[in-house]
């Protein structure tokens, strides 16, 4: 007797990804072309056009640069402590006052 196959969608246990950005790193990379949007905006329309663009590209390219970084760490990146560590035991064992038998 053969057991029956049914295509199953392996892409569901995945992450989301777009354009090599994964996970919630999708969230910081499209925050960091906002923050660099708003501030070049900002910027542009207080002190002069050019300076408004320059910064503009410096923060979309330092937020997008940095998102990269983190996420070459993993997705689930944990904090890595190196050495031995040594926790203390907080059992309270009773000590008994006397060895006398009790009599009833």
């Amino acid at each position: 007797m053969t057991v029956p196959s049914y295509p199953v969608y392996k892409g569901l246990q995945r992450p989301l990804s777009y354009r090599g950005f994964k996970g919630k790193f999708i969230a910081y990379a499209i925050g960091s072309l906002v923050a660099g949007l708003v501030t070049g905006g900002l910027l542009g329309a207080m002190a002069n056009m050019f300076i408004g663009a320059a910064v503009m590209i410096a923060v979309i390219a330092g937020g997008l640069y940095a998102t990269l970084s983190l996420q070459k760490k993993g997705l689930h990146s944990k904090r890595r402590y190196r050495g031995i560590f040594i926790h203390p035991s907080r059992l309270k064992i009773p000590i008994h006052v006397s060895n006398k038998k009790e009599q009833f």
